[in-house]
């Protein structure tokens, strides 16, 4: 099953999160793709968990665009909630738009899910959770605006 994969961190299970050293995730590969879905794809990344046997299986499995993707939408969200609390709702009903970002010839939109019914509790509980993440994630952003800024030196 190795044969495609060309980066490997293994000891995943380490550094997940609240989940570290319980998490069933064991690996993170990069190379071409395994599932037939992504087959279009040239890169793609790969989370291996242990299946039932102890035998490490592909659980997931994204095309890099869409990391990349998850990572603008993120970043996004984190930026809007730094200044959500000015908001007497943490949003504006009237303008749930948070931006649109231009990726690949239209736009990545990022809003305000306002088809929720429960979005005023929801949002409040949401902002409290990325309170509460704040170590695993401010961590986790530093690392990575370090390595982004590396990459613009290219």
């Amino acid at each position: 099953m190795n044969e495609k994969v060309v980066i490997i961190s293994n000891g995943y299970d380490r550094i997940d999160g609240r989940n570290a050293y319980q998490s069933d995730i064991k690996r993170l590969t990069l190379g071409a793709p395994m599932l037939e879905e992504n087959k279009k794809m040239q890169i793609a990344v790969q989370i291996w968990k242990m299946n039932k046997e102890d035998e490490l299986i592909v659980a997931q499995e994204l095309p890099v665009h869409q990391v990349f993707d998850m990572m603008i939408f993120l970043s996004r969200t984190l930026l809007y909630f730094k200044e959500a609390y000015r908001l007497p709702l943490l949003y504006d009903p009237e303008k749930p738009t948070v931006e649109r970002i231009g990726v690949q010839g239209d736009v990545l939109p990022v809003e305000v899910c306002t088809d929720n019914q429960n979005i005023n509790e929801d949002i409040k509980a949401f902002a409290q959770s990325l309170n509460d993440l704040g170590e695993l994630i401010g961590e986790r952003q530093r690392v990575l605006g370090r390595i982004l800024e590396e990459l613009e030196c290219y």
